[in-house]
Parts: structure tokens; C-alpha cells; sequence
């Protein structure tokens, strides 16, 4: 079966889990380090040096042999590993931890540690080590409620942009103008050895390194004696000034001050150091240092460790790996503890485990973004693999944040999707069924870049929410879609669910190509206002990556 195939070329199907990873150790257990020496081939060759998957004109295709309807005649929806009106998880397809939010423009985009399954010498799934990570998992959305898969930042080995590192954990992001353009910087921790930096021209990269080594590590002063050097947040500052967070570990017998926190001021070009770090006062510290401002007040927020004692609970009224915060009028501190912010999603789910978390501001609202275990509950898997979550809250005029509610469903939609320009098939608010992979050459050499839909399930389906389709109802619909040898089936376009009104079909037909080719379809029924939109697939050989309706 050409679907089959299809997992053996896509680069970084998410499903097969083989583009996802992770971040830190696991309820104060030191965090798995590399056992191997990192790899010293040459990176993996640029975009030049391979032809890109062009988009061929728009195709006339032979009609397939089989009546679009009948492709779907018994075929149970696949499994969604989340509600259909849920919002959290923020995606099925892959895991994704330690999330870190970026906003640039009218889009948010998520970071996260790719968790990787592993397998022991039987074939048998393995407790999440993190040994193996070395990608950076990254989505977008501009309404909180779709989120579109750029794949996964190939970062550290022999492929990745900083073959010098054997890991990719706990990423932090930020952009900055320089010299007149927008740059972007990526921070990741090599397990807990040290820090690096890549930088970019795109939100997506491709990402370089470009100090050829880490930014921070344990000959830099005051960093030698840190338990577990990882874990950067970042900040630019009003007036364009970077500053770096990181640090982790409890040392023995120092649970209450484990002195593991640092803050150091960046350069102007965000890749060197201004200054040498200095340590954050923060009690009882395990890891995961998170930043922000509000009313100039700057925000340190960290999670707690494993060992809190009754003391330190009637002192600060915080718990085991519960996420808090700390105040203070400098970005270099000092900082004054303020309150807990985040309970540990175990409480929610059932799973507990490290907890990693970001705090942000979109579109004049407030989100944390976080992770727990809930896609691998969901797959009746119990190893210590997560997923990102985001849920909104309201900073107060008094600066409190109080304690953040953990959701499925509590994100409002903060704008509809316009169906009469080109979608990504790779933007999604639920899924069952499908996998994603590199849709042209930057995706294919780099890990991120343009994705689509691939390997789908027998009715394995993509809801995209709240789609306005306006007065006027669309004439037809246009898919790109690249077809393998003797590739054929059918995609089924329904509204607001999966047994929602049909609208129309999009056949997919016995035609060899290496190229995306245009395949447009006349609706079948008219459709107007704002709707939840279905696809729905049946067939094998076939990838989709975009899709636009037309009037």
C-alpha cells in the first residue's frame, strides 16, 4: 500500500512519533544525558543543493474510476485523540513539551521539546529517557484555536544546524530588529550541559548556528557549579535589550534554596553575553524559568521542585512541581516571591510529571501554555510523553494572577478563517487519523517549512473551526495534492461535523507525479456564514497540501 510507502519517505511523520521530543528529567530524577559523543558530520546540505516540490499548473485530471461517494460507503470516522469541541490538547498528530510562545505579528508560535518514542531491544515502548531528542517541534495560529504544523526543527546531531550538541531540550524564542531586519533566535538547552543559540531570517528557519558551539556553559562565571545548566527563557525588553533566564537542580540537602537560577543580559546581536550572569533568589526551584512584564513589573515564574516540605508550603503555600511567581521593578532582579500561578496537570489527569510552562499576551489576552500527559492517557500509553496546552487568564490591576484553571475547551476563537486564500491542510483544530510531512525543500532539509497531510487512515479526517464562507456561496474548491503511482481515492468535504451536511467531493485520481497539482471540484451545496469544516479521506498513495475555496 502506498501508504505504507509513504511512511518510509516522509521526513518527520508526527503519528510515528519520529519527529517529536523532550525536555527535562522526570519527578527530580536527573535529567538522561547522551551516552554517545555528539556527532561531528557535516550538516545536512542546503536548500540549493536539492530541487524543491514546485507546485505544477493547475492539472485537468482524469476522472477516477470509482464515484467519489462511494470511497466513503461504511468507512467509520478514525479515532480523534481529544474531543471535537475540545481546544486542548493544542495537537494530536505529535507530542510537544516545554512549550515556549512567540508572537510576531498577528501569529503566535509554539516551541516545544519533540518527544520521541523509544523502544527497547523487543520492539517494546520505553519510559520517556529525553537521550534521544534532538529536533524542536513548531506550530502557529493567529486564532488560538487552529494551529497550523511546520514540522520539527532539525537542532542538534549530525543533521541538525549545532552538530556540536547531542540534545534540543526546553526551547525559548524571540525576534529582534537588527540592522534593519527582523531576526530570530532560538535557545535550547543541550540536556543539562549548557545552552545554544540559532538564528533565522523566519519564524519557521531555516535556523543556523552561528557561534558554532554553546552560548552558556560551565566556563562561563558563576555557572560552573549549576546542577542542571538548561531550561533559557528569553525577554527583549521595551527598549531592545535581551536577557537570558536558565538554570535547575536541587543539590542535596539545599531543596529550600537550591541557588540553581541565573539571568544574564544579552548582547545587541542576541547571540553573546553583556555581562556575567547572576543568581535568582528563587525558593525551592526544580527548573523551567519563565519570564514576562506587566505594568513594568517583570515576572520570574519557575516550577517548584520534588522535595517541598510542610515549611515551605505554610511559607509560600506552594506545593511539589507546581508552577509560581516572583516580582520585581529590574529584569535583573532582585525578585520577591508572589504567588502560585499553576497547579501540576497531574491533579487534572491523572499523570503527573515535570512542569513546564510559558506565559504570554496575544491579541490583548493573557495565556499560559504548558504540558501534561493527556495525549498519552488518551493512548492508553503510560511512559511520560507530553503535549501542549494553552488556556487564558486575566492579569489584575494589582498585578495577581491567581490560580490559572486547566482546560479541554476554554479558548474562544479569536478570528475566523478566510476559506478564499490558500490554507495550509496542515492547519488544524482536530484531527484522527492523519500525519504530517515535508512538503517542500526547506521542510525536507531543515526539519520545518511547508507540511502536508500525509499516510491517512482509512477516514481519517481535519477539522478546521470557524471558517466564514460570507454571503456569497463558494462555486467550488481547489486541493493540492501530489499523487504517487496508482494513488487514488476521495476527499469528502463536510460542515459543522463529521456527519454535518455534505458540501461537496475532491476525487483523487490515478496519476503519477512528483509535483503538487491543483485538483478543483464544483460543490455540491451552497454554503454561507461561519462553519466548522470537515475533510474527511479515504484512499491511499495521496498527499494534500493546501486548500482554497473559490466563488
Amino acid at each position: 500500500m502506498y501508504r505504507k510507502l509513504l511512511v518510509v519517505l516522509g521526513i518527520y511523520l508526527c503519528m510515528g512519533f519520529a519527529a517529536c521530543g523532550s525536555a527535562e528529567g522526570n519527578q527530580g530524577e536527573t535529567p538522561a544525558t547522551v551516552t554517545e559523543a555528539p556527532a561531528t558530520e557535516a550538516p545536512a546540505a542546503t536548500a540549493t543543493e536539492a530541487p524543491a516540490e514546485t507546485v505544477a499548473p493547475t492539472a485537468t485530471p482524469t476522472p477516477t474510476v470509482k464515484p467519489a461517494e462511494d470511497w466513503f460507503e461504511g468507512v467509520t470516522p478514525a479515532r480523534a485523540y481529544k474531543g471535537l469541541t475540545d481546544t486542548n490538547p493544542i495537537i494530536t498528530q505529535c507530542f510537544g513539551a516545554d512549550p515556549y510562545a512567540m508572537v510576531y505579528g498577528d501569529t503566535v508560535y509554539f516551541y516545544m521539546t519533540a518527544d520521541v518514542f523509544e523502544y527497547d531491544n523487543k520492539a517494546q515502548l520505553k519510559e520517556n529517557s529525553y537521550g534521544k531528542i534532538n529536533t524542536i517541534k513548531v506550530v502557529s495560529t493567529k486564532d488560538m484555536v487552529n494551529f497550523t504544523d511546520h514540522g520539527a526543527i532539525m537542532v542538534a546531531g549530525s543533521k541538525g544546524a549545532a552538530t556540536w550538541a547531542g540534545n534540543s531540550w526546553a526551547p525559548a524564542a524571540a525576534w529582534k530588529t537588527i540592522d534593519g531586519q527582523d531576526k530570530f533566535f532560538l535557545y535550547f538547552a543541550d540536556s543539562a550541559r549548557g545552552i545554544g543559540v540559532l538564528v533565522a531570517d523566519s519564524p519557521t528557519g531555516p535556523f543556523k548556528d552561528p557561534i558554532g558551539g554553546a552560548l552558556i556553559d560551565r566556563s562561563v562565571p558563576n555557572c560552573g557549579d549549576i546542577t542542571w545548566l538548561f531550561d533559557p527563557a528569553v525577554l527583549v525588553d521595551d527598549d531592545g535589550t535581551g536577557y537570558l533566564y536558565f538554570g535547575g537542580g536541587v543539590p542535596e540537602g539545599k531543596a529550600a534554596d537550591p541557588g540553581n537560577a541565573r539571568v544574564v543580559k544579552l548582547g545587541d546581536d542576541m547571540i553573546s553575553l553583556a555581562g556575567d550572569p547572576v543568581k535568582v533568589n528563587a525558593p525551592y526551584l526544580f527548573e523551567d524559568s519563565g519570564i514576562h512584564k506587566y505594568q513594568d513589573k517583570y515576572y520570574y515564574t519557575y516550577c517548584t521542585n520534588w522535595n517541598v516540605d510542610a515549611a515551605g508550603t505554610a511559607q509560600y503555600g506552594f506545593h511539589n512541581a507546581e508552577i509560581v511567581s516572583m516580582v520585581s521593578d529590574s529584569p535583573m532582579g532582585p525578585f520577591e516571591f508572589k504567588e502560585v500561578i499553576l497547579e501540576n496537570p497531574g491533579k487534572y489527569c491523572g499523570l503527573y510529571g515535570n512542569n513546564h510552562h510559558c506565559v504570554f499576551t496575544f491579541s490583548d489576552r493573557w495565556y499560559i501554555t504548558y504540558h501534561a500527559r493527556t495525549l498519552e492517557k488518551s493512548m492508553g500509553i503510560d511512559k511520560g510523553y507530553r503535549v501542549t496546552h494553552v488556556d487564558e487568564f486575566a492579569m489584575q490591576k494589582d498585578g495577581t494572577i491567581g490560580m490559572i484553571k486547566q482546560t479541554t475547551k476554554g479558548r474562544e476563537q479569536l478570528c475566523y478563517v478566510d476559506p478564499y486564500v490558500e490554507n495550509s491542510a496542515a492547519m488544524i483544530a482536530v484531527q484522527g487519523g492523519v500525519n504530517t510531512t515535508a512538503a517542500d525543500v526547506n521542510a525536507t532539509f531543515y526539519g520545518a517549512g511547508a507540511m502536508a497531510l500525509a499516510n491517512m487512515d482509512e477516514g481519517a479526517f481535519v477539522k478546521v473551526k470557524g471558517v466564514d464562507f460570507g454571503e456569497t456561496s463558494p462555486a467550488s474548491v481547489t486541493a493540492m495534492l501530489k499523487v504517487s503511482g496508482g494513488g487514488e481515492g476521495a476527499i469528502q468535504i463536510r460542515v459543522d461535523g463529521l456527519e454535518g451536511e455534505i458540501v461537496g467531493y475532491v476525487n483523487v485520481d490515478r496519476l503519477t507525479g512528483v509535483e503538487y497539482e491543483a485538483y478543483t471540484s464544483v460543490l455540491d451545496t451552497k454554503i454561507t456564514g461561519v462553519h466548522d469544516l470537515y475533510f474527511i479521506f479515504c484512499g491511499d498513495g495521496y498527499r494534500v497540501m493546501s486548500w482554497k475555496f473559490e466563488k
